[in-house]
């Protein structure tokens, strides 16, 4: 589908960073920025992601500008790849703009092992991993939570699996906001909800989920790298999943609900899935509660996963095999935090008030929908596709003035679903990667083709964007070995 933006629409800052002025529609509140090389232009142009970007400048309450990450394609009301930030506590709150699957997020565990003593085992090693964690469409874990384990999973989340022998205390210290938000309230997660979570902890799930290990391939900051932990050519463990059934079914309730109350509050919007009322409303703080305890469930889904990760490399490697938590980050989710705006930012939508520049700390609702929180100094893991690299990045100040202290979340798709099953034969590709080294365990050839290297955009450039605008330094790369997908 064509979108309307061109790219004569679009004002060039600098080399990685375009707008859409605030004069291209009459609805828009702030301008909207993305960040991408020009090459990456004519790929990010040929959907809705930009309208879609456009469209999110509306919302009440929104401060600086919306913004989409070189990563950006069409997503369910927000682009994923998308950033946007209200003011608290009467800013709006929109599902568009967190996804369906809550904290969907990422985690990288590190060995001491080295990548030529180890690559003897990793076809074991694959066996062992597709037996012990669960993967696939719908597909259940050994762990069947009762209502009130439930609870505390909901409103705990990886302190609860580290609290019941399934981590490590110092885990907690390695999990973005320590692997819980505090706000959670598991009243008010549906019984539907409850239901499709409560057999689901510590599994895969399908998508582009996925298990990977890999090893340390390039070191680019080596002073970072060494306080992070990660070393040249150790064995590395990605874990990407979310909250399953659950959190996709938090967003389907809310969002039937806020789209009966938004009427009430007078808030119009130009996209049906933009839906969203306001942070303070009744609607809004208790959707606000069941995602934080999404968000939880999804901490300690990666959490028992790490476990069971854990388990297989101590069978397989003994002591040596040991894993060791790098960081934890989300990219489906909204966060109260703390940024430097000013008078101006505060009353965009307010015509006629005193206007100063008089930058000043202020709360704001940030929604990152395929978007990773970036402060400076934190690790932010960047995953390619099951054929390319992944990165580990650190945040910087520069993230925090421009961006909300957010960057990319992954290469982003090049190819819709499908589109990759139509042109990609899973076998082939397949037996591509295998003679690239790399051994793939799938239980749906669909899976292959949907998340095919193709089906992705060039990671490589995606980080490098990232990395000339100055959100956030290259620390390594890592390069896959082994895959497990749902």
């Amino acid at each position: 589908m064509n979108t309307v933006l061109s790219k004569k629409e679009l004002i060039k800052i600098s080399d990685c960073l375009w707008e859409i002025p605030k004069t291209y529609r009459s609805d828009m509140r702030v301008p909207a920025r993305l960040y991408a090389s020009e090459k990456m232009l004519p790929d990010i142009l040929r959907d809705r992601s930009l309208e879609q970007l456009a469209n999110a400048t509306t919302l009440p309450g929104i401060q600086k500008w919306a913004l989409a990450m070189p990563d950006a394609h069409e997503g369910y009301g927000f682009p994923i790849g998308g950033v946007a930030a209200t003011l608290y506590p009467d800013g709006v709150i929109s599902p568009g703009g967190i996804g369906y699957d809550i904290n969907c997020g990422v985690r990288l565990l590190a060995s001491g092992l080295e990548f030529e003593n180890a690559r003897k085992y990793f076809e074991k090693l694959a066996n062992e991993i597709y037996s012990e964690i669960p993967s696939g469409v719908g597909r259940g874990g050994r762990l069947k939570l009762g209502p009130e384990t439930l609870n505390q999973v909901l409103k705990s989340g990886a302190k609860w699996a580290v609290e019941n022998g399934y981590g490590k205390r110092e885990d907690l210290d390695r999990i973005e906001s320590g692997g819980f938000l505090v706000d959670a309230d598991p009243s008010r997660v549906s019984d539907r909800a409850r239901k499709r979570g409560s057999g689901q902890l510590g599994t895969l799930g399908a998508g582009n989920h996925f298990l990977e290990v890999g090893r340390v391939e390039e070191i680019y900051a080596e002073n970072e790298a060494a306080k992070m932990g990660l070393e040249i050519n150790k064995v590395t463990v990605l874990i990407h999943s979310g909250s399953r059934g659950l959190g996709h079914q938090v967003a389907t309730d809310y969002i039937r609900v806020m789209n009966k109350a938004m009427p009430d509050y007078g808030i119009k919007v130009p996209d049906r899935e933009l839906v969203c009322v306001p942070f303070s409303s009744k609607e809004g703080r208790d959707y606000f509660a069941a995602m934080s305890a999404a968000a939880n469930f999804a901490w300690a889904n990666r959490q028992l996963m790490s476990w069971g990760m854990r388990k297989v490399f101590a069978k397989i490697f003994g002591r040596e095999g040991e894993l060791k938590l790098i960081y934890d980050v989300a990219h489906n989710i909204a966060k109260i935090e703390q940024h430097t705006l000013t008078d101006a930012d505060v009353c965009a939508d307010k015509p006629g008030l005193n206007q100063r520049n008089n930058p000043q700390k202020s709360a704001v609702i940030v929604h990152r929908k395929g978007a990773t929180r970036a402060f400076p100094g934190q690790p932010v893991i960047i995953p390619g596709s099951m054929g390319t690299a992944s990165y580990v990045m650190a945040g910087t100040e520069k993230a925090m003035a421009e961006s909300f202290g957010s960057i990319c979340h992954g290469a982003g798709r090049a190819m819709s679903r499908h589109g990759a099953m139509r042109a990609i034969n899973a076998q082939k590709m397949k037996s591509d990667l295998e003679k690239r080294g790399i051994i793939i365990k799938s239980g749906s050839t669909r899976a292959l083709s949907e998340e095919a290297p193709a089906a992705y955009k060039d990671v490589n450039e995606v980080v490098a964007v990232v990395h000339r605008a100055g959100l956030a330094e290259k620390v390594a790369r890592l390069k896959p070995l082994v895959v497990i997908k749902g």
